[in-house]
C-alpha cells in the first residue's frame, strides 16, 4: 500500500506514456478483432490457458513432465502428485477469471479465493502466513541473502485491507492512469506478501484480474504469464529495485510500473500477430461477414462492413453480398461505390 499513499499525497509525473499509449490503442482495436475471429481466437485462448497454468507455476518451481501435461489439463485425469494438483489448480482459477472477468470483485475474498485454487485447495491454501515469510535469493554459489523483508505476519491482513481502500480510491478519484494504478497494487501486494507461498502466481493472477476491470482482455488469448518468464531475469530486478524503501515509502515504483507496461504492450502486439498468423478456417471470412450483415437494423454501404471486417477484401465483401442478393436476403439500393444495401431478412450460412 506504499506505492498507493504515495499517490495520494502528490501528483505524478507520468514516465511511461508511450506505452500507455500504444496500449490504448491496442485496447481501441480489440473489439473488433474479438468479432471478427470467433474459431481463431478459440485456438488461441486454448494455447493461452496451457502457456499460464505451466509457465506461472514453473517460475515457483512447479514442474510437470510434458507427457502429462495434455491430461491434467482436462478435467477427468486425477492427477497424480501436489505439482499437478498446482497446475490443475492453475488451470481452474483461470477459467473462473475468464468467465467471469470483470464482475470478478477485486477484493479480499477473491485474493484469497485464488490463493486457495491456485494452491490446488491444499495445505495452507487461502490462509494469511502465520509466521514471516521473506524474500529469499538463492545464488548459484550456494550463498543466500534476503531480497525483501515482507510484511510482518500479523500486520498483513491490515496492509491488504488500506491496500483495497487506497486502490478503490486511486480508480475513482483518478490520482493516476488506471493501468498505472494496476502495476502499482501489484507492487505493493509483492511487499505485503501475503502468504507462505504461491505470491507470485496470485500476483499474476491479479494482473490479469485488474487488466479484465480496465477493460483490456488480450490475457486471455496470450499469456501473460509466459511473457514475464521469458523476461523472467528483467522482472525480477525491476521488482527489487522498486521495492527499495518500500516500507518507509521511500521506494520508486517506476522502475517494475514500466516492466508491467511492457509486458501488457507486448501482449497486445503479439495477440495482433497471432490473430492474423493463425489460418483461418475455410468459410470464415464468409461467416464473419454473414454476421457483420445481420447486424445492421438499417442500410448499409459496403464501406461499413469494410469498417467492421478487418483484413476482409472489398471483392470478398461484394461476392458475399451478391450471392445474399441471389439468395433474396438482401437488396441493392442504388448503384456504385455509394450505393446502399438492405437486410431482407436473417442471413443464412452460404455453402
Amino acid at each position: 500500500m506504499m506505492t498507493l499513499r504515495q499517490w495520494r499525497k502528490k501528483p505524478q509525473t507520468i514516465s511511461a506514456s508511450w506505452y500507455l499509449a500504444d496500449i490504448m490503442e491496442a485496447r481501441g482495436r480489440q473489439d473488433l478483432y474479438l468479432r471478427q475471429s470467433p474459431q481463431r481466437l478459440k485456438v488461441l485462448r486454448d494455447h493461452a490457458l496451457i502457456e499460464s497454468a505451466v509457465s506461472s507455476n514453473r517460475m515457483e518451481g512447479v514442474q510437470i513432465e510434458a507427457s502429462r501435461l495434455a491430461a491434467v489439463m482436462r478435467s477427468n485425469t486425477s492427477p497424480r502428485d501436489r505439482d499437478e494438483e498446482e497446475i490443475r489448480g492453475y488451470r481452474n482459477v483461470l477459467n473462473l477469471i475468464h468467465s467471469k472477468g470483470a464482475n470478478l470483485p477485486f477484493n479480499e475474498e477473491t485474493i484469497l479465493k485464488l490463493h486457495y485454487l491456485s494452491r490446488g485447495k491444499t495445505g495452507d491454501a487461502g490462509q494469511y502466513k502465520k509466521s514471516g515469510s521473506n524474500i529469499i535469493e538463492h545464488r548459484p554459489d550456494g550463498r543466500v541473502r534476503i531480497r525483501f523483508h515482507t510484511v510482518s505476519a500479523r500486520r498483513s491482513p491490515g496492509s491488504l485491507h488500506e491496500m483495497l481502500e487506497l486502490r478503490k480510491q486511486c480508480l475513482e478519484d483518478r490520482w493516476i492512469h488506471p493501468l498505472i494504478a494496476i502495476a502499482g497494487t501489484n507492487l505493493d501486494f509483492l511487499c505485503i506478501h501475503l502468504f507462505r507461498d504461491g505470491n507470485g502466481r496470485v500476483s499474476r493472477l491479479l494482473l490479469l484480474l485488474d487488466a479484465y476491470h480496465q477493460g483490456l482482455e488480450v490475457g486471455r488469448y496470450v499469456s501473460v504469464e509466459k511473457l514475464i518468464e521469458e523476461n523472467k531475469a528483467r522482472y525480477y530486478e525491476t521488482l527489487e529495485q522498486s521495492s527499495q524503501g518500500w516500507h518507509e515509502g521511500k521506494h520508486d515504483p517506476w522502475f517494475y510500473i514500466q516492466h508491467v507496461l511492457y509486458l501488457f504492450k507486448s501482449a497486445s502486439t503479439e495477440f495482433e500477430r497471432r490473430l492474423i498468423d493463425t489460418a483461418p478456417p475455410r468459410g470464415e471470412k464468409t461467416d464473419m461477414i454473414i454476421r457483420i450483415v445481420d447486424q445492421f437494423d438499417e442500410p448499409f454501404r459496403v464501406s461499413d462492413i469494410v469498417r467492421l471486417a478487418a483484413g476482409v477484401s472489398i471483392d470478398t465483401i461484394r461476392l458475399v453480398l451478391k450471392s445474399l442478393k441471389n439468395k433474396g436476403q438482401v437488396e441493392c439500393l442504388g448503384r456504385g461505390q455509394t450505393a446502399r444495401w438492405n437486410k431482407l431478412g436473417p442471413s443464412a450460412p452460404i455453402r
